[in-house]
């Protein structure tokens, strides 16, 4: 059975992640694998009692799957990435605090690193996020980088198990006719792809030019989305490790929950669709 990682802290921010995996695990058949990072001389002891004091709270909600938890001692975002590769985790979730010794609403520097290095696609889950819904409303933003459609298969995945209906957001950053021509591809692509695979739908063209986050983001809260996936690069160059400026502009700002992807350095024309 597969596995999704969720970092767990007894923050808000981490409980929140918890139910998050809990309702994604039981759609995907996926085991919940909780990781705490403690400190070199932290007793062991209070821990594993709360965790499964927790854990045995929420026991009813799991339907076919199994909750764990490990804990391991080092750097968080490496021991989590670490974690994610040895279970060879679908997913890992990770609650964060709103504020971290930064500008209201900036998240802290171990949540950058974890999406940078984890090897599973990493969702960011706010600890001001309102579950009073379920993934009704998946926002797909779309550009003319060779990557842009890395994404869609993570988002087909939510998509099909929640019965979401994906929305594509095209993209165009200048008004050369060649960039838009191909971000208008692109859109067409994923439109054929979409339907072939009976993923409901719905398209919308902005001209964003160089504020892309905030078109992003208004068209999301326009439409009351649960989810925005994007890939950790976007327009930029694939050697760079960190994230670029859109996805850290857009994580940083997004009030719901962001599912980043980090691009293969594959060709544009080897995605299928």
């Amino acid at each position: 059975m597969s596995r999704i990682v969720v970092g767990f802290d007894f923050s808000s921010g981490s409980a929140y992640a918890v139910d998050l995996a809990i309702d994604i695990a039981n759609r995907l058949e996926s085991d919940i694998r909780l990781v705490y990072v403690k400190e070199k001389k932290e007793d062991e002891t209070p821990i594993r009692a709360e965790i499964e004091r927790r854990n045995a709270g929420v026991a009813h909600l799991l339907h076919g799957i199994q909750l764990e938890y490990v804990l391991r001692e080092g750097n968080p975002p490496e021991e989590l990435a670490k974690q994610a590769k040895e279970d060879n985790a679908q997913l890992l979730i990770v609650g964060t605090h709103g504020m971290s010794g930064m500008k209201k609403n900036m998240l802290g520097r171990n949540s950058f690193h974890t999406i940078e290095i984890s090897p599973a696609p990493v969702i960011i889950v706010r600890e001001d996020f309102n579950f009073n819904k379920q993934l009704e409303k998946i926002v797909v933003p779309l550009d003319s980088s060779d990557n842009t459609r890395q994404k869609v298969a993570e988002a087909m995945m939510f998509a099909k198990a929640f019965g979401s209906t994906i929305h594509l957001l095209g993209l165009y950053t200048s008004t050369t006719p060649d960039i838009r021509r191909i971000v208008n591809n692109y859109v067409k692509s994923v439109q054929r792809h979409l339907a072939t695979n009976g993923v409901p739908y719905i398209t919308k063209m902005i001209d964003a030019g160089k504020n892309v986050t905030t078109a992003t983001l208004e068209y999301a809260d326009a439409v009351k989305a649960d989810l925005i996936a994007i890939m950790t690069e976007q327009e930029s160059s694939l050697s760079s490790m960190f994230l670029g400026t859109y996805a850290q502009q857009m994580i940083n700002q997004s009030k719901i929950p962001v599912l980043t992807v980090r691009p293969k350095e594959v060709m544009a024309d080897t995605v299928n669709y």
